[in-house]
């Protein structure tokens, strides 16, 4: 189970909620730019919207391992459009790696571990096994 130190916050699965779905959208459009053209550039105002992107996905996902191999694109050297889609790739690659460490069946229920939901559930039940202990 995940602990409470390396677990997200809800405000991290709000916001895994609302980014990956835009990567879905975004590594589909670049994978079709590079079928059409995979040498192609990718303009400077799409990789701006990319990294923005890419900086709060890599937020979210910091304490995974492949977090420190998640590089943005760069501003200087345009990339070809594979090159976006590796990238992209990696990221999608990272939020799926979030999400399976962080998200366990519970009750019939898929339920993300947040340091919230620990908490409320884990802490509450050391507490009451104290209170129990005590009273013995």
């Amino acid at each position: 189970m995940t602990d409470k130190e390396t677990a997200p916050t809800e405000e991290d699965v709000k916001r895994f909620r609302f980014l990956s779905p835009m990567l879905d959208s975004a590594l589909l459009e670049m994978r079709e730019f590079a079928k059409k053209k995979q040498d192609g550039i990718v303009s400077g105002t799409k990789i701006k919207i990319l990294n923005r992107l890419l900086t709060d996905i890599k937020d979210i996902v910091k304490q995974e391992e492949s977090a420190s191999y998640l590089d943005a694109l760069s501003e200087e050297e345009l990339p070809q459009n594979s090159d976006a889609v590796l990238i992209l790739g990696q990221y999608r690659a990272a939020l799926d790696s979030f999400e399976s460490r962080n998200k366990q069946t519970i009750n019939y229920k898929n339920t993300w571990i947040t340091k919230e939901w620990i908490e409320e559930n884990v802490e509450k039940e050391y507490d009451e096994d104290d209170e129990e202990d005590e009273q013995a």
